[in-house]
């Protein structure tokens, strides 16, 4: 438990030599902050909302959408809800605690596999599923007491927010409606928490990737997301009551890559903690799904660019590639092209 960054890095004064990154994968000491990324009101004409968020998805495979349908309140409240549970003592988190990544719910710290990793990111990690509620919720943690209550009304809103958005790019991409709702049976979340790190030109907060779902959904209220565009890292600025909106790759695939799906990374900063709270929706890995371009996209005139792939077997490659030491060379899409 002594490994939570929250744990030990209150007061201290330098970054430890297993949290200093080689100096390709600092954040380095400037990032323009991009201005351009599309901010979509889904009040508004739902022809023109379509439009928008299809060149958006084009151009960034990444938005931000106000007016979505989950309250001010209910997103004041959650943000309130993961600041104390961050800031509980130690012993009211060992329930829902582990060192070994891949329990139900669980808080864990940097990466993947924190024993084998040569150096660690700065966040501390609480993931657990969704959907269905009642499947997932009784594992999720005592405490604060209102959690289950909080989080649960809370993923049923993000859910609603999450199908509706997904039936406006399906129906800018021309495919049926509800087309999405066979690839995005699971839902998930992973709140993570950045504290304030003494030199964050050394230490990354989370690096380099972009996600193996069909999209991702990010509250937050602290800068600290950056994208890579054009071959260059932006900063994303924070928009009260906003979501971010990140295409995934399985988006990427779905749309024969007429849609982006962004590399991002997490930086941290020295003046106060930063807790993004993440919604991810996929395909359920227990269920034998096949993801390929949809068949109303691959034309003569463009062609099918991947192959059908089986699901499990595409995050067991994008896994084997996170875990990998060293620089990453290619994406999980690779051996999938044709």
């Amino acid at each position: 438990m002594a490994l939570l960054v929250s744990s030990w890095s209150n007061g201290v004064q330098s970054v430890p030599q297993d949290y200093i990154m080689p100096p390709e994968k600092r954040p380095g000491d400037f990032v323009t902050v991009c201005k351009d990324i599309p901010v979509i009101n889904l009040q508004n004409d739902r022809s023109e909302i379509v439009q928008q968020i299809l060149k958006a998805c084009q151009e960034f495979g990444l938005f931000q959408v106000i007016n979505h349908g989950v309250s001010e309140e209910m997103m004041a409240d959650i943000r309130v809800l993961y600041d104390e549970f961050f800031n509980m003592p130690i012993e009211d988190k060992l329930s829902v605690y582990s060192e070994n990544f891949g329990k139900g719910c669980t808080l864990y710290t940097s990466g993947l596999n924190y024993a084998k990793e040569d150096v660690h990111f700065w966040k501390d990690t609480l993931k657990h599923g969704c959907h269905p509620l009642e499947e997932h919720s009784p594992s999720w943690p005592d405490k604060p007491a209102r959690y289950r209550e909080e989080v649960g009304r809370y993923v049923v809103e993000v859910r609603k927010m999450g199908f509706k958005i997904l039936d406006m790019i399906g129906e800018g991409l021309g495919l049926t409606e509800g087309y999405f709702a066979g690839v995005s049976q699971e839902q998930s979340m992973a709140i993570n928490h950045y504290p304030p790190c003494p030199d964050p030109s050394l230490a990354m907060g989370i690096g380099g990737h972009t996600d193996p779902n069909l999209i991702t959904f990010l509250q937050q209220d602290q800068y600290g997301l950056q994208i890579q565009k054009d071959g260059k890292w932006m900063g994303i600025d924070p928009i009260p009551n906003a979501f971010v909106v990140n295409l995934g790759y399985l988006l990427k695939i779905i749309s024969n890559e007429k849609l982006k799906s962004v590399e991002h990374r997490g930086v941290t900063n020295s003046i106060a903690s930063r807790t993004s709270i993440v919604t991810f929706f996929g395909p359920n890995p227990g269920l034998p799904i096949i993801i390929e371009p949809a068949k109303k996209i691959v034309t003569s005139s463009s062609p099918q660019i991947f192959k059908s792939i089986q699901y499990n077997d595409f995050i067991a490659n994008y896994l084997a590639l996170l875990r990998k030491p060293g620089p990453r060379n290619g994406t999980p899409l690779d051996p999938y092209r044709l």
